[in-house]
């Protein structure tokens, strides 16, 4: 910010430029602006280059140790709002755990639709079916649900 703060000062001191009486105010805005480049240089620097664990707290760490997805910095660049990309980015992954919880429910009607319907057709293989339910954890979930009634596939 600092830094922004010392270019657009310049920028006006050349634009007002009068020659030698503003020309010492100029030096000085250059040398405070290589002093905040300086500082900047030295909080973003790694302070250990053959590591990769950061060193400190890990609540505020060394600017050199923060990356930043390219799409912000590109949000950025085009004057946008990084809000606004991690708030689309939020609602991205929403979407997603929606879809593979809804792809979970799926699976797990599924299985227990297979293992009734496997104890049903082959009598013989119900002990394994139940071994397999409960090294699963589900144990005798669906046995239980189909004797009250509650066992229809789901109700989808």
């Amino acid at each position: 910010k600092e830094a922004i703060q010392h270019l657009f000062e310049i920028q006006s001191a050349v634009h007002g430029y009068l020659g030698p009486e503003t020309q010492q105010e100029l030096v000085r805005k250059i040398k405070s602006l290589t002093q905040t480049l300086s500082t900047l240089h030295k909080n973003t620097a790694d302070p250990n280059p053959n590591t990769e664990i950061p060193v400190g707290n890990p609540r505020d760490p060394n600017l050199g140790s923060v990356q930043l997805p390219p799409e912000i910095i590109d949000y950025v660049d085009a004057a946008r709002n990084p809000d606004i990309y991690t708030r689309e980015f939020v609602e991205l992954v929403q979407r997603g755990n929606q879809d593979l919880k809804g792809k979970r429910e799926a699976f797990a009607e599924f299985r227990d639709v297979l293992a009734r319907e496997m104890r049903s057709a082959v009598p013989g293989c119900k002990g394994e079916v139940e071994r397999v339910m409960e090294g699963l954890g589900v144990g005798n979930r669906d046995r239980d649900q189909g004797r009250d009634g509650g066992g229809n596939g789901g109700g989808r």
